[in-house]
């Protein structure tokens, strides 16, 4: 049996400091992955829509202008959702615990300044994206407002590109979703 390994306060970094470097510099602030998959399903759902708006708080992610809606997908992680993929490092909290709560704060100043603007604002986080009926139902609820589905009758429904409750383009067009 193997001795159990006791982790040290100051654990050393496995890479070197200008290949850490280099790590960090490859994430990506935009076309990440979670993003890509998100503008995918809203593609799907019929939704066109604008990316990184840099003239509106916080630079949304997605932006459907019409609408007056703005959609940020945000990485777990990178903004401390506290889910299992959003936990903080256990090395160097010194370093990770002011950045993290910096973007929180930021998240919340610029959601605040947008819904102060007069648009409605959506976070998706990166987690959500396993369950994506769950997210296309989300969607469809913050966008379409007038598909009011507290109703008794509406309670199940379910989400889908392929069910003509959703107002896709096609439907849209030829008016045919059950709410005409």
């Amino acid at each position: 049996m193997r001795p159990l390994r006791r982790a040290c306060a100051t654990m050393t970094d496995r890479l070197s400091p200008e290949r850490r470097s280099r790590l960090m510099q490859a994430v990506k602030g935009k076309n990440t992955a979670p993003e890509l998959a998100v503008r995918s399903l809203l593609h799907a759902l019929g939704y066109r829509f604008r990316l990184h708006r840099r003239d509106l708080p916080g630079t949304p992610d997605i932006v459907l202008p019409g609408r007056r809606c703005a959609i940020f997908v945000h990485g777990c992680f990178w903004h401390a959702h506290g889910c299992r993929i959003g936990q903080p490092p256990k090395s160097r909290l010194d370093y990770w615990r002011p950045k993290l709560e910096a973007n929180k704060d930021r998240d919340l100043r610029k959601l605040t300044e947008l819904e102060a603007a007069g648009w409605k604002v959506l976070v998706i986080w990166q987690c959500e994206l396993r369950d994506p009926e769950t997210l296309v139902k989300r969607l469809g609820i913050f966008l379409d407002p007038a598909a009011n589905y507290d109703r008794q009758s509406d309670r199940n429904r379910v989400f889908s590109p392929s069910n003509t409750n959703i107002p896709t383009r096609k439907n849209r067009e030829h008016g045919t979703t059950d709410r005409n």
